[in-house]
């Protein structure tokens, strides 16, 4: 049996990195888990264990702190300085892909910062292949919450259904989005905190009828938000409250008590294009 090998890449994950700008007696701090993928000339070392063209991955993780020193000027150049890096430095190395989450911690003084509820994260991707670099962003783990303003109704129904049509009710997700730009020579920061508001503006601007709806509103958003943007993907998980049963304790519930559900959740997903 004839077998061969693939496509394949290697590096170190998930390098957790905190940066300190302690210029002035107001620090900053920059708290990012950072990820390198690379390929290129390594079939040799998969098939007879030649190591000669291997970068080692503790030296990624090592370039990846000694860069940090130098500065980082938002999670988007310093994804791309890391990739021009590795392959530009590199003969064997063809294709550098670097993941960054950013964590973001809430200012309590000068020098004190606490990490804010709810665990939002920012993310960046670069994908540099020797000639072209595509920059992608966006963001998990934000959370959004409509106390009314929401409905769900006129739904397909057999002898499985048991959810009641809702005219008045809570939507509550935390939204996964990403995006890729048009460029990589622009204003990183400007543009993620144009795409951030958009996402936001179009979720609580929304009456909805259904989550993807609001799905549709919020990427219609982003991309009317940003030039660079032309096609963005989100994830919104249906974080459910459901009216909870007072009532056999004699006491009425007008949409005030509500059990906030773990899972299961439905799940929408999609993606919207500039026409």
């Amino acid at each position: 049996m004839a077998v061969r090998l693939h496509t394949n890449r290697y590096g170190k994950a998930e390098t957790r990195l905190v940066r300190l700008v302690r210029d002035t007696p107001r620090h900053e701090i920059i708290d990012l888990n950072v990820s390198v993928a690379l390929s290129g000339d390594l079939d040799e070392v998969h098939l007879s264990g030649d190591n000669a063209n291997v970068l080692p991955t503790d030296t990624q993780k090592n370039t990846v702190y000694a860069f940090a020193r130098d500065g980082i000027d938002g999670v988007e150049p310093f994804g791309l300085r890391l990739a021009r890096h590795f392959v530009d430095s590199f003969a064997p190395i063809r294709r550098a892909t670097v993941t960054i989450e950013e964590y973001r911690w809430q200012r309590l003084g000068d020098h004190s910062f606490q990490r804010p509820v709810g665990g939002e994260v920012r993310t960046a991707s670069v994908d540099y292949d020797g000639s072209v670099a595509t920059v992608g962003a966006g963001l998990k783990d934000l959370l959004l919450l409509n106390s009314t303003d929401s409905e769900f109704s006129g739904y397909i129904k057999d002898e499985f259904t048991t959810l009641p049509e809702a005219t008045d009710r809570i939507l509550a997700t935390a939204v996964a989005a990403g995006w890729t730009y048009a460029t990589s020579e622009m204003d990183f920061a400007k543009a993620y905190d144009a795409a951030r508001a958009a996402l936001i503006a179009g979720f609580t601007g929304t009456y909805s009828l259904s989550l993807q709806q609001t799905l549709y509103a919020m990427g219609a958003k982003v991309i009317e938000a940003v030039d660079e943007v032309d096609e963005v993907s989100l994830e919104l998980p249906n974080k459910h409250h459901f009216l909870y049963d007072i009532e056999r304790f004699g006491r009425d519930n007008p949409g005030l008590v509500f059990n906030a559900a773990d899972r299961p959740y439905g799940l929408i997903e999609g993606t919207v294009r500039r026409a």
